[in-house]
């Protein structure tokens, strides 16, 4: 199978992205995501079917695709490509054709029929052009969208109209301003609506615009002469030298080589605080050098850069259809076909018991108008958006949009304690070793606990590095045990908790035991601190009525000590990884749960809460595992990821309340005659706006509190 990623152009609406989806399924695409907002598409096909075939299909439908093997060169821009265009074009002409309306004018000239059909003529073909061409591709497909409502509308208007003018029936058969005002307002609306949606893309924008700059690259010539010069930075390649001076933006991630600095991450992370950083450690891509100068390497570039993979999984989860979306999406398939059936009724009807055509056609046509299905489509994909958005300026990446619904109705918030409530930076406070030396002893110690992911052993491993190393001849990590090696000699080594040495010592209370062949050969005792924020996110978790639990594979006094300093409410030690994992079940299944933890024995646990969470610097492991990730190296940001899936879910709310009220009061009252006489075109007008309200009330999402 293989990975395809277009941009798709000229989505308008989530029936736009429904038909795209169910094309693409028709073509035998599997894992299909396709955003309404941005017009991303992605999706995996088999490597024997021609690309260009599923795109010329999509373009059937009415949409520009855009894709490295799409494009076979450069074509000339349409003429009025843009809605302000088509607005700004029609707008002369169909405010003129308005002027008949203010009776003090007094403008005779204007009831000519056929200036009027002169003036409208224009304005008719550039939206049939725009508005019937994709009415027509969307019928042909048997997914109908907004603009056959639009067309039939605007159409019917005219055709009654022209019937009028050359039959001569008089002026009160026209409406030419009718389809006219209908045509230039649903332009304007959704030049409107494109740009206040466009709005919620924002804090992406911003991620994504830092991904290009200019880098100071190292050269030497043949003299071995160092050289700088500058280059574009998706022109770097992995291994190339860097030169990052004060006020400079890191150009790609790399790996200091000399010299220290202060980097402020706040793009990455959210923390405006710098952070001080020396030889060997990692700059990421994105972040601004605020004092000092450094030599690094590049250590990864374009799609590995860890910028770009949070860019894209946010456009992925932005993609994504959480739960709530569902009920919207299908009644927004079947929206267009009973808005014809109530529009034909309402012309019927009105027909019969007014006994006139026209003011029952006036009435049809503005039901047609009125109704919106885009207002439900884009109800969910607004909110994730800027929720997303917002999320991933401030350093929480949601990996999946649905973990924004489902932190909602979160009532327990479960914590691993080291490296999540601690900062697992810890320090060796004591060892003693039996029948070995000092420097066997560390360098056994070194050489096991080098290749652990635990806080821990990275920790021992740091401190003890210069100590030598051993070669073994097979090594793996237990989880929730330790470390397990054999030498070439065939000793058997062990690194791990006190489960390893329960035959060997009565002593419960060290961190770290060493076993040689069955044989304790010695401990280590470290001490580590509780993260600064942590007793303010725990208050903060239990003043939202969220009950804390700890869930550790530490020794219960340890754990217990910590947990009183915090206020944890409940403590449960001395778990395995499959301990925890059916805690965490079990917890999951009593009441909506989050889980927060950072190690490879988190995982499972991770995967089986409500929502997972992990921090950046957690193993690779539990970072897949959870589904959202806290990118600055804490826990300040969980009352934000909280906050913010339960307001964007609330967000969600009250925008399909409007979206489905709208169109229940909306309909009504057009049927019934109730927008008067110009009633098809305050129909467009309203339905215009329409989705402007869903629009903004998504980007307060930007500036609201929320933690």
């Amino acid at each position: 199978m293989e990975k395809v990623q277009w941009k798709v152009e000229g989505m308008t609406c989530a029936n736009c992205a429904l038909s795209i989806n169910k094309y693409l399924e028709k073509q035998g695409a599997k894992e299909i995501k396709v955003n309404a907002i941005d017009g991303d598409v992605s999706f995996e096909i088999n490597d024997n079917t021609p690309q260009q075939n599923i795109a010329k299909g999509v373009e059937d439908l009415g949409y520009k695709v855009i894709g490295e093997k799409i494009i076979q060169g450069k074509k000339s821009e349409p003429f009025l490509k843009t809605n302000l265009q088509r607005f700004l074009f029609c707008f002369p002409f169909t405010a003129v054709l308005m002027l008949h309306m203010i009776p003090s004018l007094k403008l005779h000239w204007l009831m000519n029929p056929w200036i009027q059909l002169t003036l409208c003529l224009p304005v008719f073909i550039v939206g049939m052009h725009h508005f019937g061409r994709s009415a027509v591709k969307s019928l042909r497909r048997g997914i109908p969208n907004m603009n056959v409502l639009i067309s039939i509308g605007a159409a019917s208007a005219f055709i009654y109209s022209l019937i009028g003018a050359v039959m001569n029936w008089g002026n009160e058969y026209l409406f030419f301003e009718t389809a006219a005002t209908i045509i230039t307002l649903v332009f304007m609306g959704e030049h409107l609506e494109d740009s206040t949606v466009k709005s919620t893309q924002r804090a992406l924008k911003g991620l994504i615009k830092s991904q290009k700059v200019m880098a100071n690259m190292i050269a030497f010539d043949d003299q071995h002469q160092e050289l700088i010069f500058p280059v574009e930075n998706t022109q770097l390649r992995v291994g190339d030298l860097v030169l990052i001076k004060t006020g400079e933006q890191v150009p790609a991630d790399c790996k200091i080589l000399w010299g220290d600095v202060m980097v402020n991450e706040a793009l990455i992370t959210g923390e405006s605080v710098p952070v001080s950083k020396g030889k060997k450690a990692i700059l990421i891509g994105g972040s601004i050098i605020e004092q000092g100068t450094a030599k690094a390497q590049v250590t990864a570039v374009g799609a590995d850069t860890v910028l770009s993979n949070i860019v894209n999984l946010v456009k992925k989860a932005q993609g994504e259809k959480p739960p709530v979306q569902q009920m919207a999406d299908r009644i927004s398939a079947i929206f267009v076909p009973t808005i014809l059936i109530i529009a034909t009724l309402t012309l019927i009807i009105n027909w019969i018991v007014l006994g006139d055509f026209t003011p029952a056609m006036m009435r049809s046509i503005a039901v047609m108008v009125i109704a919106c299905p885009c207002a439900m489509g884009l109800a969910t994909p607004a909110a994730i958006a800027v929720g997303l958005g917002r999320a991933a300026r401030n350093g929480v990446l949601f990996r999946h949009a649905k973990s924004l619904e489902l932190f909602k109705n979160i009532q327990q918030a479960v914590f691993d304690k080291t490296g999540t409530l601690t900062t697992g930076q810890f320090q060796i406070a004591d060892f003693r070793f039996q029948n070995i030396d000092e420097s066997t002893f560390k360098s056994i110690v070194y050489s096991l606990e080098k290749y652990s992911n635990h806080p821990l052993a990275k920790s021992i491993a740091n401190e003890w590095k210069d100590t030598g190393e051993i070669r073994w001849k097979n090594i793996e990590e237990i989880k929730g045990q330790g470390m397990q090696a054999t030498d070439a000699d065939g000793n058997q080594y062990l690194a791990g908790s006190y489960v390893l040495a329960t035959d060997l010592t009565k002593e419960d209370n060290h961190n770290i035991y060493i076993v040689r062949n069955n044989e304790l050969i010695g401990w280590i005792d470290l001490q580590d601190e509780i993260r600064p924020e942590a007793k303010q996110v725990i208050d903060h978790l239990k003043s939202k009525h969220i009950k804390t639990v700890m869930l550790s594979g530490d020794r219960y006094a340890k754990s217990h000590q910590i947990a009183d300093q915090l206020g944890i409410d409940v403590v449960i030690a001395e778990q395995t990884p499959e301990q925890k994992l059916e805690t965490v079940a079990q917890l999951t299944a009593a009441a909506p749960t989050v889980m927060i933890g950072d190690g490879i024995n988190d995982a499972p646990a991770l995967a089986k809460a409500t929502i997972g969470i992990s921090m950046s610097d957690a193993s690779q492991m539990a970072m897949q595992s959870a589904g959202v990730v806290l990118m600055n190296h804490g826990l300040n940001k969980l009352p934000l990821a909280l906050g913010l899936g339960r307001h964007t879910y609330l967000t969600i709310k009250q925008n399909l309340f409007w979206a489905f009220a709208y169109n229940i009061v909306a309909i009504p009252i057009a049927a019934l005659g109730l927008l008067g006489e110009y009633g098809p075109t305050y129909g467009a007008l309203i339905m215009g706006l329409s989705d402007v309200v869903l629009a903004i009330n998504s980007v307060r999402l930007f500036v609201k509190k929320v933690d």
